[in-house]
């Protein structure tokens, strides 16, 4: 289990953001200028309002403190991979959720560590264990934005080496993401069976809710249809396997995997039941 935590957790996660970065051009940045505003309106939403919606959710579920946590590091968590396969399937605007995808990533590294601390001290009080920001903030750079960096560097400079070794890294990530998630549920099974009603609803809830805020937002600010469909899926999938692996580097692994990190696996495979339906519905409109 040790194992799993210290090397396999960072590393299917790098591995992961490597695989992004693979998948990125310098145009997907520059993209951002030229289309600044559906950029604009897809950060807002995922950025802040995406966070403001799980806080809702977990004060009208009345979770409990380590699971609340768990929801918010959720919430903060970029969309990944997983958001531009989806949107590529919703036919919706790849080349927008790519872009939102890789700027909120290398963000990540900013946002993600102060406003994890907030949330440690805010819902778990005097038990919060102690929290580095600036720690957070390294160990963020070192499994996201520098993997991501390497893979964009990759793809501009050795353009068919990066194109040969994507279909492995993303297999490779996958496998990795399974074992992840099986192991966290293992070793917080009593807590999963208890909490699982309620955590479930949740996360359904926060699912739906985040997908029909970033739909209603994109077309209040009168986007098209597609891009109106990117910002939803950018808001309503988060990476899950970085939630679980800032819960590592928020309590340690001296314990195996820590209880924050079960709405993070329980949404790795609950976010599939209600994104699937919903992409088929983008596609008949």
């Amino acid at each position: 289990m040790d194992l799993l935590i210290n090397v396999g957790l960072p590393l299917s996660l790098a591995i992961i953001m490597l695989s992004l970065g693979v998948g990125l051009q310098v145009s997907d940045f520059q993209r951002v200028l030229r289309r600044g505003y559906p950029f604009a309106i897809g950060a807002l939403s995922q950025v802040v309002l995406l966070p403001v919606a799980a806080f809702i959710i977990v004060k009208l579920f009345a979770l409990p403190p380590e699971i609340a946590v768990g929801f918010m590091l959720l919430s903060f968590c970029p969309g990944g991979v997983t958001s531009n396969i989806l949107s590529k399937l919703a036919k919706a605007d790849v080349a927008l959720s790519v872009s939102l995808t890789a700027v909120i990533s290398l963000l990540s590294m900013i946002t993600v560590p102060v406003l994890a601390a907030w949330t440690i001290a805010h819902f778990m009080g005097e038990d919060a264990p102690d929290v580095s920001i600036t720690g957070l903030a390294i160990a963020m750079f070192l499994i996201t934005t520098l993997p991501v960096a390497i893979g964009v560097s990759l793809r501009h400079f050795a353009a068919g080496f990066a194109e040969r070794i994507d279909a492995p890294l993303s297999k490779t990530a996958t496998v990795l993401f399974v074992l992840i998630v099986i192991a966290a549920l293992a070793g917080n099974w009593q807590l999963f069976v208890d909490n699982l009603g309620i955590m479930g609803a949740g996360l359904i809830t926060l699912n739906v809710a985040l997908l029909a805020i970033g739909l209603g937002i994109a077309r209040a600010a009168k986007l098209s249809w597609t891009e109106s469909k990117t910002v939803s899926i950018e808001t309503g999938i988060q990476n899950s396997t970085l939630g679980i692996t800032l819960a590592a580097l928020i309590t340690g692994t001296d314990s195996g995997f820590s209880p924050l990190a079960l709405p993070s696996a329980v949404y790795g495979i609950m976010m599939y039941v209600v994104a699937l339906p919903y992409i088929a519905w983008l596609r008949s409109r």
